[in-house]
């Protein structure tokens, strides 16, 4: 939780709301067009758009862009499916851009 010791949130870098926990990083290891991005297993106070087929680097995935749910910043997508059987674990995650997102211990 945000009162915890040691605990760390990221914020929407526009408006400064709370998205997702430190914690919750699956992987730090993620490309965007904005360069380096996070997978994480959850996050709040988004959005999702439409679902669409893309082809990413990792092959195939139905996906759906994310934004802030204050305001309207796109920040990401999420994972709705994947065809391959190497990248099912991707399947419900969701992907914050790192130039999108700003550490904030206080923005919740």
């Amino acid at each position: 939780m945000a009162d915890e010791v040691g605990s760390r949130s990221y914020c929407c870098f526009v408006c400064r709301n709370y998205v997702a926990e430190h914690d919750d990083i699956v992987s730090k290891s993620f490309q965007a067009h904005t360069g380096r991005a996070f997978l994480f297993s959850h996050a709040v106070n988004i959005v999702t758009g439409p679902k669409e087929d893309r082809h990413l680097l990792t092959g195939l995935h139905t996906v759906a862009d994310v934004f802030c749910s204050d305001c309207g910043e796109a920040l990401g997508w999420k994972y709705v499916k994947a065809y391959e059987s190497s990248q099912k674990y991707k399947e419900g995650k969701i992907v914050l851009e790192k130039f999108k997102i700003i550490k904030d211990d206080n923005c919740c």
